[in-house]
């Protein structure tokens, strides 16, 4: 982690259960909220490094299935499922309905050009938030890396 990610970034266990990511992304929020509604581009950045994804259904509205497998870097297949619960322009709430379960809510704060991205993964119990957090820290800095370079090549 660079020292500009290091202040711009917070990780803490906010909830008992819960992972907060927190990074100020150098875009307007309509482009962040842009890179994570449309498939073509969240398919670009979704994921740790060395990650792929297919999208098998991407139906972006509260109720809607958001179906796609992760390929991970070592050949192993990774089938994900979510479901949207609420989408605005300011806030997307999805709930990972396979295995790890959690809802994950991301907010976009407009500071003025730039965009704090608030990343909360709150997890069913203990089993599994202490199951994924040694991981998921860490690949959700990965992402967030991986989500800032999708979103300099969306400006150009």
């Amino acid at each position: 982690m660079t020292e500009n990610h290091a202040a711009n970034n917070e990780i803490s266990a906010e909830e008992e259960y819960e992972l907060v990511t927190t990074r100020v992304m150098n875009a307007s929020p309509a482009l962040v909220y842009e890179a994570w509604t449309k498939p073509e581009h969240l398919a670009q950045w979704w994921g740790p490094n060395g990650f792929t994804n297919t999208f098998h259904e991407f139906d972006l509205r509260p109720g809607g299935i958001w179906e796609f497998v992760m390929h991970g870097p070592n050949g192993v297949d990774y089938p994900n499922k979510s479901e949207f619960v609420e989408i605005r322009p300011e806030r997307i709430v999805l709930r990972h309905i396979s295995a790890p379960y959690f809802q994950l809510t991301a907010t976009f704060e407009d500071l003025g050009g730039k965009t704090r991205l608030t990343w909360r993964q709150l997890f069913e119990n203990a089993r599994e938030f202490e199951a994924i957090k040694k991981f998921a820290a860490p690949a959700n800095e990965q992402n967030l890396d991986r989500f800032e370079a999708h979103l300099l090549k969306m400006s150009v």
